[in-house]
């Protein structure tokens, strides 16, 4: 299974995903590279949000939160 994949999979059994959870689970550094070619070359509808949170310091953060609507997943075979 490549990166891609495990991204695919780590959306559909968890719901969403994001660069740390990316980084801890796979090491994936390419996280925004990946979700440009399931978007752009994959034609799959992936959403994605600004998640604001405060880092160890207490200063403020921002970082993104990706996921697919549950109809993409029948088009998906594993």
């Amino acid at each position: 299974m490549n990166a891609k994949d495990r991204i695919l999979r780590h959306m559909k059994d968890f719901g969403t995903i994001t660069t740390l959870e990316a980084v801890k689970e796979y090491g994936c550094l390419m996280l925004p590279h990946y979700i440009w070619i399931l978007r752009h070359i994959d034609n799959i509808d992936i959403k994605d949000e600004w998640v604001y949170s405060k880092n160890r310091y207490g200063e403020k953060t921002k970082y993104k939160k990706y996921w697919m609507e549950v109809e993409e997943w029948h088009y998906l075979i594993f």
